[in-house]
């Protein structure tokens, strides 16, 4: 496909998408009323107004915007001159923000990658410098940055199969954009060969973002407290961002465990799911107990149903073994890096390719354990549970491959350096 008709499709494609993002607004706001807020940013109409130069970073929801801490943190040490924007798609990803960054920072939502959206995004806040987290290319946005002189980096750039699968169909269109960008710093070598296979040029290899997240002295502290709630003497399994259909899965693989005493610790990846696995427990008449509700754990209850936000690292610390969600049903995995930081051994399904280069490095090294399927997980889990020297050394594996990956703050920074000088 030619570039010009890559553009013609890829114009089409959004005017016939635009009927359906509203209707998808107002379907996920039956669940998440958030959704209903600030319509008209997704449209590139702002009310906030900067007053000092402006860093703007683009972190689409939750996993994006808590890579982005550190890089963050940087930035406002770096340039103190200037404000940080951040940018979002999804009402969780802003809320996480609002939780992580305060005030010290400006956020709104991206507009749709239309032209006549993204251009007024750029007009109004004519940001120094643009930063797109992970996999986010949108030609026009791109497009619109270029013809205004804004220099746009692609960092702690990934790319999946399925995403470079997608992208391919308009490889014309995406090589175009690839071109424009100032930069790309790619978590690692699969993401970088993914990239250049589509045309992109001068890709660095900068790690990933996620290594440079430290636990919050606050998480661990309340990480041990939480397990004294649990019970001191109770084995504490986490199921960390469990996506639809895991957790009866879960539920499966602990009752064939058969571990004595086992509590479970279930955190659902979207909030929304709350209920919806809550019913599942009652369904399946399993005693449980929500984490909001801030109770001691009695000793009959199975399962802690965590619907609390912000406290993944306390349930890594709580816990004895993590199985890590969206992974054994095909959504392409989450996040272990911060089970890793805080040294809990690793459990991870086969659908894993959102972290393909995380998973084999930790697998390789010893901090985690890969299954095909709900009965080998309780094999897993019932031989980790029942070693306490198996959990050792995975523990100490999984901290010292936590470690070992650190540095891609300062590689980002370096190249950020080469585009916006420090003053």
């Amino acid at each position: 496909m030619n570039l010009l008709i890559a553009r013609i499709v890829y114009g089409l494609l959004l005017l016939l998408a635009l009927p359906y993002a509203l209707l998808h607004l107002l379907w996920r706001a039956r669940k998440q009323p958030a959704y209903l807020r600030h319509w008209g940013e997704r449209f590139g109409f702002y009310r906030i107004r900067p007053t000092q130069p402006l860093i703007w970073l683009h972190a689409v929801s939750v996993g994006e915007t808590r890579a982005a801490v550190p890089l963050v943190k940087a930035l406002q040490a770096q340039y103190p001159s200037h404000r940080i924007l951040i940018t979002h798609t999804t009402p969780t990803g802003r809320a996480t923000s609002e939780a992580l960054f305060g005030d010290s920072v400006l956020r709104a939502y991206l507009p749709y990658d239309y032209r006549f959206a993204v251009r007024r995004f750029v007009r109004h806040f004519n940001p120094a410098l643009g930063l797109l987290m992970e996999t986010e290319i949108w030609p026009n946005l791109i497009a619109a940055c270029q013809q205004r002189g804004v220099p746009v980096l692609l960092v702690n750039a990934r790319l999946s199969v399925r995403s470079a699968r997608r992208y391919r169909k308009l490889k014309a269109l995406v090589r175009v954009s690839l071109g424009q960008l100032s930069g790309i710093a790619a978590q690692g070598d699969t993401d970088a060969r993914r990239l250049q296979a589509l045309g992109a040029k001068g890709v660095e290899i900068t790690g990933n973002l996620k290594f440079d997240s430290t636990p919050p002295p606050e998480q661990m502290v309340l990480g041990k407290q939480l397990r004294e709630t649990f019970g001191a003497d109770r084995a504490v399994f986490l199921a960390a961002s469990t996506r639809e259909g895991e957790e009866a899965l879960v539920l499966e693989a602990i009752n064939e465990a058969a571990t004595p005493d086992l509590l479970t610790v279930i955190v659902p990846r979207h909030p929304q799911r709350f209920d919806e696995v809550a019913a599942l427990l009652e369904k399946h008449h399993v005693k449980y107990q929500r984490r909001s509700a801030n109770q001691p754990i009695a000793p009959d209850t199975v399962v802690v149903l965590g619907d609390s936000m912000g406290e993944l690292f306390a349930y890594y610390r709580a816990a004895d073994v993590a199985f890590i969600g969206g992974s054994l049903l095909p959504f392409g995995g989450q996040n272990l890096i911060e089970a890793a930081a805080v040294g809990c051994p690793i459990i991870v399904g086969a659908h894993v390719w959102n972290f393909t280069d995380a998973v084999r490095q930790a697998v390789a090294c010893g901090a985690a354990l890969q299954v095909t399927d709900a009965p080998a997980l309780a094999r897993r889990l019932g031989e980790l549970l029942y070693s306490a020297p198996l959990r050792g050394e995975m523990a100490a594996a999984a901290l010292a491959f936590s470690r070992a990956h650190r540095g891609a703050t300062q590689r980002i920074m370096r190249m950020i350096a080469l585009h916006l000088p420090p003053r």
